[in-house]
């Protein structure tokens, strides 16, 4: 299980970090009308995205979560912020299961 906590951990700040920057890019395309760095940085975030739900399926499958958990901590790369958030409570929960 903890070989399967590091990957997520850094998806989740990587994921965290792009959407803000996402975040800015779509405000510099639909407020200022420039619209390359969000033609750059959605693929991008797209593709990290991806790989971060992998990470969550096999952290997830190795824990034994329930499904719905999974599926929130997944939804959780989709809000500014909040996958900063999870990935501290998640990173707490597998730890005192590895505890355990």
């Amino acid at each position: 299980m903890e070989s399967a906590l590091k990957p997520f951990r850094v998806l989740a700040y990587i994921v965290g970090t792009m959407l803000l920057i996402l975040c800015a890019a779509i405000v510099l395309r639909y407020g200022f009308d420039i619209p390359e760095p969000s033609k750059i940085v959605s693929p991008i975030h797209g593709f990290l995205y991806m790989l971060y739900l992998i990470a969550v399926l096999n952290l997830g499958m190795k824990a034994r979560w329930t499904w719905g958990y999974m599926l929130g901590v997944m939804l959780a790369g989709t809000v500014p912020l909040l996958s900063f958030v999870i990935e501290r409570k998640v990173t707490a929960r597998v730890q005192e299961t590895i505890a355990a």
